[in-house]
Parts: structure tokens; C-alpha cells; sequence
């Protein structure tokens, strides 16, 4: 099988690399980061790419087309912005925007067009359990990753005929850095899923379409946001709002311009500088 990875160089993105590298499979990655692709394994292809800069989506699939098809296309690149909604630069929430929502769009249109996903292949995209949950402190990531879902829901449709299977994946927390990057000051990171126990679910479903959540807990909490939204979207504002909030009236609360209230708020609003 050759498979296409995008954000392949950590994270859950490098546990299937390396899952997948371990069935034999030929990877091909995508990501923006250099030095992390370079450590990657030398049997795997690395192409590096902002996913952001739409301009280069076409360019950089003509340049991987002598490397295709593919008969598994995994869309996991992703970044964040974190912090209360008024407080994160215009600019951060666009290249969430475009890294998140516009370039898997975009490159699964261009790998269809080009004949890069062979028929009776795969296609996985990575959403998040924010699509139940929500996601305050990071709006505009939950809502891509929503878009993502609907994006993905909306395409296995129109694949049918050409037996493409559409797999839509959406982990909870998972004990990556870009988790630890992202979330609010303070959070302990208990219960957060191993990205190597999240890549074997999902390369068990390589093949098949439908939606999967990784892990029991995400499961159950993915039920109560459906059955109890609003106790969910309580509990959500509990754990992860508030506490951004709180982070932010101790910068408030410091002398402007101090090398303390910087260095403070810089911890509270984290800009999307990496792949997921």
C-alpha cells in the first residue's frame, strides 16, 4: 500500500507513519516541518509545505504526482489558536482557517482531479470531538474541525462510485505537543490518549468509511454532547474557558509592558506556529 500523510512529522501524524512503516506500507509525507521531517525514517518521501499558502497546493501535487497514486490519503495536518476568542490575532485565526479546513479541501480535490487516489482506495480525514463537544478557547479550530466532518460526510457520498471508502476520525485530547501547546495554563493532561494507541484504531479502519472515536472515554464524552448539550457545553466552559480567562485578568492585572505581563500572556494566547 503507499499511503499520503499530511503533518506526518509528529504527533499523530508520525504514529502512523511509523504504524503504517511497520505493515510494510510506502509513506509519502507532507509537512511543514524541516527538521522533524528529516528525522522521519529514510524510507519515507518527505515533501515540505505550508499548507497555509494556497498558491503552492497545485505545485506541490504535480511535484508528488511520480509518487502516486495512492491507495490511502490521510488528511491530519492541523493547527490552533488558543485563548479567549477577542484576544487571538486575526491573522492566527486565518491560517487556522487555511491549514485546517481550505488545504484538505483543496488537496483532495487536486489528488481526485489527477487521478492520485486510486479507485477502491481510502480516504481519511481528521476532524475532532469538538464536532460534539464544541470547543471554547478555540473556536475557530473546533470550527474547522466541524467542516472537516461535514466536508467528509458530505464526500463519501459522492465517491461511492469509485469505491473510495471516506473515514472521518475524531480523537479527544490526545498526548501530543501540539495538545500540550494549545491547551489552557494549567491543565494537567491526565487522560490524554496516547497518539500511537490512536493511530492502531485508526489503521484498523483503513478500508472502511463511517466515522471513529478513538478511545472509550472520547466515545462516552461524544454521547454526551448529543444526548446533554448543555451540560456538556458547562462542563467544557468549566475546564477549558474559564481557565483562559482567569489567565488572562492576571495579565490585567501586571504592569503593561512588563517583561512579566508579556511572558504571561504570550503562555495564555498560543499561536499556530506548527503542524499537528
Amino acid at each position: 500500500m503507499r499511503a499520503l500523510i499530511t503533518g506526518g512529522a509528529s504527533g499523530l501524524g508520525a504514529a502512523l507513519v511509523r504504524g503504517m512503516l511497520s505493515h510494510g506500507h510506502e509513506i509519502v509525507v507532507v509537512d511543514q516541518d524541516v527538521a522533524r521531517l528529516e528525522n522521519l525514517p529514510r524510507e519515507v518521501l518527505r515533501f515540505s509545505a505550508d499548507l497555509a499558502d494556497s498558491a503552492l497546493l497545485d505545485r506541490l501535487v504535480v511535484t508528488m504526482m511520480p509518487s502516486g497514486p495512492f491507495d490511502l490519503v490521510v488528511m491530519n495536518a492541523g493547527v490552533s489558536a488558543s485563548g479567549p476568542f477577542e484576544e487571538i490575532p486575526g491573522g492566527d485565526h486565518q491560517r487556522v482557517v487555511a491549514v485546517n479546513l481550505v488545504a484538505p479541501i483543496t488537496l483532495t480535490a487536486l489528488l481526485l482531479q489527477r487521478g492520485l487516489v486510486r479507485d477502491g482506495g481510502s480516504l481519511i480525514l481528521i476532524s475532532s470531538l469538538s464536532h460534539f463537544l464544541g470547543y471554547p478557547g478555540a473556536s475557530v479550530y473546533a470550527g474547522t474541525k466541524d467542516g472537516v466532518a461535514v466536508f467528509a460526510r458530505s464526500l463519501r457520498k459522492s465517491l461511492r462510485p469509485r469505491r473510495i471508502k471516506v473515514l472521518t476520525v475524531m480523537p479527544g485530547p490526545l498526548d501530543t505537543e501540539h495538545a500540550r501547546r494549545y491547551a489552557p495554563p494549567g491543565a494537567s493532561g491526565r487522560g490524554r490518549m496516547a497518539p500511537e494507541a490512536a493511530a492502531r484504531q485508526i489503521i484498523g479502519r483503513i478500508g472502511t468509511s463511517g466515522v471513529l472515536v478513538p478511545g472509550l472515554g472520547p466515545k462516552l464524552a461524544g454521547v454526551l454532547g448529543r444526548l446533554l448539550p448543555k451540560l456538556a457545553a458547562a462542563l467544557m466552559r468549566r475546564s477549558i474557558l474559564e481557565k483562559f480567562h482567569a489567565a488572562s485578568v492576571q495579565v490585567d492585572q501586571v504592569p503593561a509592558g512588563s517583561a512579566r505581563a508579556q511572558e504571561t500572556h504570550d503562555e495564555t494566547v498560543r499561536r499556530n506556529t506548527a503542524d499537528a
